[in-house]
């Protein structure tokens, strides 16, 4: 296989901050992320468009990402909504090919504050943000059950 960022992060070889993880699906910050709390989710097993990657498994991914935009909303990041988007091919935008969805935390009248993440996409407490991710994540799990 070339070189895949994505999949070098599943394998541990490069560094992430992780806040979801199974047997199939991993979900960790942006390195780059458009606002505090990106998160992108993504399958352990490479695909790098959808039309490679198993729908099941596209399945798991996006319930992955939808338990993570209730837990954004449930955190101390206490986002209003939250955009889910995967970017699917260069045409539309896609930067590392390996499949994966953008979780983005969003807040009323954060359009200012969005266009200027787009642009600088600061980095500001990873781990702060990763940690709240975490604990509204088992807060939400546990009320499940």
């Amino acid at each position: 296989m070339t070189s895949c960022i994505f999949c070098s992060i599943v394998a541990g070889d490069a560094p992430s901050t992780r806040v979801y993880e199974d047997d199939d699906i991993l979900a960790f910050l942006d390195v780059r992320p458009i606002l505090r709390g990106h998160t992108l989710v993504i399958p352990k097993t490479h695909a790098a468009q959808l039309d490679e990657l198993d729908p099941e498994l596209g399945a798991r991914m996006f319930r992955v990402g939808h338990r993570l935009a209730n837990a954004v909303r449930h955190s101390e990041l206490a986002a209003d909504g939250a955009n889910l988007l995967v970017n699917d091919g260069k045409s539309a935008f896609q930067t590392v090919a390996h499949t994966h969805l953008h979780v983005l935390p969003r807040h009323n009248s954060d359009k200012l504050r969005f266009a200027r993440g787009l642009i600088l996409r600061p980095n500001k407490d990873p781990e702060g943000a990763a940690a709240a991710i975490r604990s509204a994540l088992q807060r939400t799990e546990s009320t499940d059950d």
